[in-house]
């Protein structure tokens, strides 16, 4: 049987499904008086501190540094996988572990099904919310120390689907090679940008940006993996997401 852990990021006491699956990880701890009753990211090798920049990912930097398992995923407290969405019941359609075991015989990576924003490419979506800088800063950094990935990056950005929420689960081996990547080119954009006229919400850059690595390191890897469904535990509503969406679209950012 595998050992198999996925981590839930959350930065409040939530509801969590009890399979022993799932860890549920304190992220941004560092400085909290409050405990939430689980596993904190302040502990060990960690960047809980930067969790206001890197959001989920501080969760994801602990656990890559002081957590062993042959398959490790990130979930969030709102956000999960399932596989069937029972109707009336978000609790019970949470991906079990039994579930996953069976998925990941046949591959070693599971992520969360594409989003499609039809009428924008990822560059522009991302910019008419956010920063060029952000993105174009990234280029450069890959473009300088990875390359062989920069027609991926390119690509990636033109397309209008990419996979997002920084939701996955993967084999070990696969796991640290991402994590290693990943934070190599984060490190150093955090280095490069300056984003103290940042607002709170664009000051979360990290976290944003490593959204849309994901795609560039597995086009680049070309690693088979599934798409899974994936559920919202609280109601989401899609008219004003629809509406910001557009709003943005024609520059009215904010």
């Amino acid at each position: 049987m595998a050992n198999i852990k996925i981590i839930i990021a959350t930065h409040k006491k939530y509801w969590m499904p009890q399979d022993d699956m799932y860890l549920p990880i304190h992220v941004g701890a560092e400085g909290k008086t409050l405990d939430l009753g689980y596993q904190k990211d302040n502990v060990g090798e960690n960047i809980s501190k930067k969790n206001a920049n890197y959001c989920e990912l501080t969760g994801l930097y602990w656990v890559w540094k002081n957590l062993d398992a042959d398959f490790i995923g990130l979930a969030h407290y709102r956000r999960h996988f399932c596989l069937n969405k029972i109707k009336g019941g978000k609790k019970e359609s949470i991906i079990t572990k039994k579930q996953v075991e069976e998925l990941l015989k046949d591959v070693d990576i599971l992520l969360p099904k594409p989003r499609n924003y039809f009428i924008e490419t990822n560059y522009n979506q991302y910019v008419h919310a956010h920063h060029a800088i952000d993105l174009d800063e990234t280029r450069k950094i890959i473009e300088g120390k990875y390359p062989n990935y920069l027609k991926a990056f390119d690509e990636s950005m033109k397309s209008t689907i990419g996979h997002r929420f920084n939701m996955f689960i993967m084999k070990k081996d696969k796991f640290d090679e991402y994590c290693s990547w990943l934070f190599d080119i984060l490190f150093e954009l955090e280095n490069r940008l300056d984003i103290s006229n940042y607002s709170v919400n664009d000051a979360r850059v990290f976290g944003f940006v490593s959204e849309r690595l994901l795609d560039v390191w597995l086009y680049t890897k070309n690693y088979k993996y599934k798409d899974l469904p994936y559920i919202f535990m609280e109601k989401q509503n899609w008219l004003v997401k629809g509406f910001n969406f557009v709003k943005r679209k024609i520059g009215l950012k904010g």
